[in-house]
């Protein structure tokens, strides 16, 4: 907004000072005054254009760069499609796996919590239940499932994404 205002500026001194060079050839000014003052609207002319073809270049980008934001943000909501559905997906293999050890609706409860990494005081709190009784159900659960503590359960989960070479 400010380089239109200027350019505006630079476009009536131009041509105020282009009526006056005219005026002077018709009042016989000496011709120092006369080129000085066409200095002015030659430089005057020549910085107007110079930011009219700056300010083209810069709505141009500025163009280009929105269409890019908004193929990007059309590629991330694909990517944030597909990892909802990847999501959904590992929710439930995971609930198959709980189904497979026969791991109770209360057991299921807390083995998401705990592959979510609260503790099980924060669990106790969320199921309105004592943190002693969290505890029973995640031993229940690590004996159904044959892993050795929390860090073998969320592991067991884990392997598979990981690759051989690591």
């Amino acid at each position: 907004m400010k380089d239109k205002l200027i350019a505006t500026i630079l476009l009536v001194i131009m041509t105020l000072n282009f009526f006056d060079v005219l005026t002077d050839i018709s009042l016989g000014v000496p011709y120092w005054h006369i080129i000085e003052e066409s200095m002015i609207v030659l430089i005057s002319g020549l910085v107007a254009i110079f930011i009219i073809i700056d300010i083209r270049k810069r709505t141009k980008n500025i163009q280009t760069l929105k269409t890019k934001l908004e193929d990007s943000d059309i590629k991330l909501k694909d990517i944030t499609d597909e990892m909802m559905t990847a999501r959904i997906q590992y929710s439930q293999v995971i609930h198959e796996q709980f189904e497979q050890w026969q791991l109770t609706k209360s057991e299921q409860e807390v083995a998401m919590l705990l592959l979510k990494g609260l503790s099980f005081k924060e669990i106790s709190v969320v199921r309105e239940t004592k943190e002693k009784t969290v505890r029973q159900q995640a031993s229940s659960i690590y004996s159904k499932a044959s892993v050795d503590g929390r860090h073998d359960f969320a592991a067991w989960f884990l392997e598979d994404f990981m690759t051989e070479n690591v």
